[in-house]
């Protein structure tokens, strides 16, 4: 495995090691044990999105394991002013050791592997989110146990969230149910893959979805860049593709719920269960705090890095 480009083009093993090194890091940082894996290394970090928590999370991800992280905006890089995603991705591969990217096409993160010679990450693209979902599944294995088997329901738009949960969970041996409204399914090329999937189903009625579910997904009405489609998906979304009480009625007991922003800004959860949410989505088993994002953008970079035939870094 050289880079994370999306959950499709991860094998199930490659998801496996990546959560289990994960584990093993997060042990690690815990308990102190250094593992500066990545000494002398520099990851280049461009942002045609902005993101808090993803600057953060992988600044300090790099910084525990020994390399540094370098900030990149549209700004900073000839990317911006034209040049060619081609020649961005070569001149790049002499400077740096690996690239997370966050941007609108995943046609770029796609270019940057081809003509580059360094692993690529994607940290978010309008298509895919694999790192976040990364971290979602490490939680719900924190919590739960296991993976496989259990009942993964999502509710909301078919975003790039949405398409990251459907793949990322049928790939862990999940059950996967989504609801969404008519007009903002999932991509198609995520649910021509789902299809082959017995374990996958697609509602437009959030309640048949979310019946005997395990663990329940919301995310944002109007992503990144929909603002203007904010007041007009607030009518076709509000009401309905919500997390409620009578939601979390149909599902199974202990079922936990997640959103992959916050609650009270997007308004996918009701008042009811904001607080609820606020408290179980982001704690371990242990209920010890657990920075979603954080922990699979720190593995997903080990782990290529590790992997790749192009890198020195032994993983072992």
């Amino acid at each position: 495995m050289k880079h994370l480009l999306s959950l499709l083009s991860t094998t199930p093993g490659e998801i496996s090691d990546l959560l289990n090194l994960a584990d093993q890091l997060k042990y690690e940082n815990k308990h102190g044990i250094a593992h500066q894996r990545l000494k002398g290394q520099t990851l280049g970090m461009i942002f045609q999105k902005s993101s808090t928590r993803t600057r953060v999370s992988f600044e300090t991800g790099m910084y525990q394991l020994g390399g540094q992280a370098l900030f990149l905006s549209n700004r900073d890089l000839q990317i911006g002013r034209g040049e060619p995603i081609q020649d961005t991705a070569r001149v790049l591969s002499r400077y740096i050791d690996g690239i997370m990217i966050r941007t609108f096409e995943q046609s770029e993160v796609e270019a940057l592997a081809k003509y580059g010679s360094i692993p690529i990450i994607n940290g978010l693209t309008d298509f895919c989110h694999p790192c976040q979902v990364l971290a979602d599944l490490m939680t719900v294995r924190e919590h739960k146990g296991h993976l496989d088997g259990l009942k993964m329901c999502y509710i909301g738009d078919g975003n790039n969230m949405a398409n990251s949960l459907i793949v990322g969970g049928l790939k862990t041996g999940m059950q996967v149910s989504v609801a969404c409204p008519e007009g903002y399914r999932p991509d198609s090329r995520v649910l021509d893959f789902a299809n082959n999937y017995a374990g996958f189903s697609m509602f437009t009625e959030p309640m048949e979805a979310a019946s005997g579910a395990d663990v329940i997904f919301t995310d944002v009405w109007a992503s990144m860049g929909q603002e203007g489609e904010a007041e007009e998906r607030k009518k076709i979304f509000g009401g309905k593709y919500q997390v409620n009480k009578e939601l979390l009625a149909v599902a199974n007991s202990g079922c936990r719920s997640s959103a992959n922003t916050l609650p009270v800004r997007t308004m996918r959860y009701t008042a009811a269960v904001s607080a609820r949410v606020g408290r179980q989505a982001n704690r371990s088993s242990s209920g010890r705090a657990v920075p979603l994002r954080k922990a699979s953008n720190r593995a997903a970079w080990k782990m290529l890095t590790s992997t790749a035939a192009s890198t020195a870094v032994p993983m072992r």
